[in-house]
């Protein structure tokens, strides 16, 4: 009888593992966000009766909207001129106008306001009224989120059918192929990159707080780690910001979710479409477009200007964010492989468990990061709660969808009889998912830990809820010791996280380049 259950749980492999991963998300991504929904009290529900709190949701919807539109104009154009045009250098102008997407972006914030404040490098009392306002907040964020933008429409326009592009370019010029054949046909990466942003502003804290934008999201944030510590009310006002997040989930699953898998991959090498007489503009446009990407960067290397004490400032933290960060990458490209290879295999249950994980990473931060105390905060998990356990508990609930993501974009490029043949031939799913699907998606399972790294090295708006005491990342250390802290330490302790950043990227896309 042992015997004919263990063949039985053979066969039923699989889906037992999905289960297990499945079961993991809802713990770790899902019950949080359950409990801020039934753990708010009658009391708190007042601060929804306000209208000054409607009004102020209303005001960072709009704000959000304003952040969506500035990275679409800045980031599908350069996209298409990155991705499928011959401007000269694409590739170099793509990565360093795409580095500051990886960084929090509270430090490009600073940047500029050391180019721009009252005692800027080029600055005067004009540009700090504008920097320090709705304005300066909006092309702040659409700066720095603008890479999102062009990264997934260059992915999108790459990966698009090269009969349909080839058949256009006998016909009409290179405008026109753009225009009604690339970015059409990459409309659902343009989409995701569209929702991306506005989630990420809708979350976003520390630029907000640092410009003095009244939003709601440091309201919340005000009610749980400021002067108007209320966590009754904070959880009353996360309710509304719920019917936003799952509307932003549709959104993503009517424009997004599996067509982009289809957009995301990149097809055999072609011929670039020929600029002409509109090479030279272009290309100057990719120039200006990434020297502003890089501009508050090298403000922050100005005002450094080697000051001493750097280290001493910085202690433990970029120890603590990195390996905090490696450990949840880890087991965040764990879970990503086996959902990640489900959804693009389209086994039953997948598609719920992709959308569960895009929850959690659409879902505003202080959602999350108040259910993540809420579950863990106990005498009975102070082990998890106490160290640094519970930031990689943060990192995975927010930024599994990553992993999941990418695998998924992965795998759905490839044959799946490889996979069958193996079946066929007995192998069960565990040593299918070692012996094949490892070795040939390892580029992509790479990539896929590599972002998750970088986005839980740039994270500050979800763990400086519950980071431990004297275990703070990097990211929260700059970000206490703005307001207090000598300006040309704080500028230098940017730098090492920016350091750190382009370290792991370099060393990863070395990696990724060796399985090529």
């Amino acid at each position: 009888m042992v015997g004919s259950l263990i063949r039985a749980l053979r066969r039923r492999e699989q889906p037992i593992v999905l289960a297990i991963a499945g079961a993991a998300i809802v713990v770790l991504a899902i019950l949080p966000i359950a409990l801020v929904l039934v753990g708010v009290d009658l009391g708190g529900l007042s601060a929804l009766a306000s209208v000054r709190t409607w009004t102020l949701l209303g005001r960072t919807l709009a704000i959000a909207l304003a952040v969506v539109l500035v990275t679409l104009a800045i980031g599908v154009p350069l996209g298409v001129l990155l991705g499928r045009t011959d401007v000269p250098l694409r590739r170099v102008l793509w990565l360093v106008h795409a580095f500051p997407m990886f960084l929090p972006p509270f430090l490009p914030a600073l940047g500029w306001f050391h180019l721009f404040g009252s005692q800027g490098l080029i600055g005067s009392s004009g540009t700090a009224g504008v920097l320090f306002g709705d304005l300066g907040f909006v092309l702040v964020l659409g700066v720095t989120f603008a890479p999102i933008v062009t990264s997934l429409t260059a992915l999108g326009v790459m990966g698009v059918d090269a009969s349909l592009e080839e058949s256009a370019r006998i016909v009409a010029r290179p405008w026109r192929v753009s225009s009604r054949i690339l970015v059409p046909a990459a409309a659902p990466a343009v989409a995701l990159s569209a929702i991306v942003v506005f989630a990420l502003a809708l979350s976003e804290i520390g630029v907000a707080m640092f410009l003095r934008v009244d939003l709601y999201s440091a309201a919340v944030f005000a009610r749980l780690g400021g002067v108007d510590f209320a966590p009754g009310e904070a959880l009353a006002l996360a309710l509304p910001l719920v019917p936003i997040t799952l509307a932003l989930l549709a959104a993503e699953r009517r424009f997004a979710a599996r067509r982009s898998f289809a957009v995301l991959g990149l097809r055999a090498a072609r011929d670039p479409l020929p600029l002409r007489r509109w090479r030279v503009p272009a290309t100057l446009a990719c120039v200006a477009a990434t020297v502003i990407s890089i501009a508050p960067l090298v403000a922050l290397a100005v005002r450094y200007g080697g000051a001493p004490g750097v280290a001493e400032w910085a202690s433990d933290a970029p120890w603590n964010g990195l390996l905090a960060s490696a450990v949840a990458a880890t087991i965040i490209t764990m879970l990503g492989l086996i959902i990640g290879h489900a959804s693009a295999r389209r086994l039953p249950g997948a598609t719920l468990l992709d959308s569960a994980c895009m929850l959690a990473f659409v879902m505003p931060a202080a959602i999350l990061g108040v259910g993540v105390m809420k579950l863990w905060n106990s005498p009975d998990t102070q082990l998890v709660y106490g160290t640094l356990a519970i930031v990689v508990i943060g990192f995975v609930a927010r930024y599994v969808v990553v992993g999941v993501r990418v695998v998924a974009c992965a795998v759905a490029q490839s044959s799946v009889h490889l996979e069958e043949a193996a079946a066929a031939s007995g192998a069960r799913f565990g040593r299918r998912l070692v012996r094949i699907v490892l070795p040939v998606h390892a580029r992509g399972i790479a990539f896929a830990w590599l972002l998750a790294l970088v986005f839980c090295l740039r994270d500050i708006e979800t763990v400086i809820l519950f980071y431990p005491p004297g275990s703070e990342p990097l990211t929260v250390r700059i970000f206490t010791l703005e307001a207090n802290g000598p300006p040309a330490v704080v500028a230098g302790l940017c730098l090492v996280h920016v350091a750190i950043t382009a370290a792991m990227i370099t060393l990863g896309a070395l990696v990724v380049r060796r399985r090529r």
